[in-house]
């Protein structure tokens, strides 16, 4: 297609998924189960994390674990007990366990004891943390973490706000002591070259405001341009057939190469896309 009969056909796709029938039977129909800020942050992460397989299973674990928690898991993350904590043992989703799970609950304890809202945990250190959460390394500056397409040399021109942010999360959620090592394989970063398909969609979650009801837009300090498009298998096959991927890995440098693609469509909010690309994967089979 040429450019404009792509943007159009993608902007169509786009409204036809971005509406409130979207979300049945997707797993952001786990934080709109909340009003609270911060029930709604900590939904949306589980979900996320926890997003592979069939989405009607990811759902389904999504109400187990909740229910696990009383459906109050701001409350639980602050003010859980002993018995409370022996009420999620047992939990299983593939490879994330109970072992998983109570680091993460430890990670949520220390961080909601701190903070208001958890989209401190993907700004800028200098910013907002305290130095005693912080390793040497990121201490002394964190742009090594940054992987090489994002050109390292031209950092002090133009820093890479996402992987950066990702990075740094990554470096902040394994900040506890004692963490499991078999945990670090859930929180993906671009230092591992994954896509980190589900951190993104999170963030989109998060981040994006347009009023349709679908994504939530309760940050506000990360911007919509600044966001990486998911790239799960559905967006990078329907991506690829389109023409908006050469790559022929899939990476961290591909979700950019793509998110780079869609920019060109919409400057102010690229990652919108993703609706017609996941739309066209997983219900038309595109």
């Amino acid at each position: 297609m040429e450019f404009l009969e792509l943007k159009e056909f993608l902007d169509v796709k786009v409204d036809q998924y971005n509406r409130p029938n979207f979300i049945q039977n997707d797993p952001i129909c786990i934080p709109h189960q909340y009003t609270k800020k911060q029930d709604i942050e900590i939904a949306a992460f589980f979900a996320a994390i926890l997003a592979w397989g069939q989405r009607k299973t990811i759902i389904n674990k999504c109400i187990e674990l909740f229910e696990r928690m009383d459906n109050d898991p701001h409350n639980f993350m602050l003010h859980h007990g002993e018995d409370d904590l022996k009420r999620l043992l047992g939990f299983k989703h593939r490879t994330f366990n109970d072992t998983d799970l109570l680091y993460f609950v430890a990670f949520f304890n220390q961080h909601y004891q701190q903070f208001d809202s958890l989209e401190t945990a993907f700004l800028s250190p200098s910013d907002v943390f305290r130095t005693d959460f912080l390793t040497d390394e990121l201490q002394h500056g964190y742009t090594k973490y940054a992987s090489s397409s994002c050109m390292l040399s031209e950092l002090t021109q133009q820093e890479p706000k996402t992987e950066r942010s990702l990075n740094y999360f990554r470096s902040y959620f394994f900040s506890l002591p004692d963490y499991p090592r078999r945990t670090i394989k859930h929180v993906s970063s671009p230092m591992q070259k994954s896509t980190c398909k589900r951190l993104n969609m999170f963030l989109r979650w998060m981040v994006r405001k347009d009023n349709k009801g679908v994504d939530f837009g309760i940050w506000n300090t990360i911007k919509p341009s600044d966001l990486i498009c998911p790239c799960d298998v559905h967006v990078d096959r329907v991506a690829r057939k389109l023409g908006l991927i050469e790559r022929k890995q899939t990476d961290w440098r591909t979700a950019v190469e793509l998110t780079n693609e869609l920019l060109k469509f919409d400057p102010m909010d690229p990652v919108k896309y993703d609706f017609a690309l996941f739309g066209l994967g997983i219900e038309e089979k595109f």
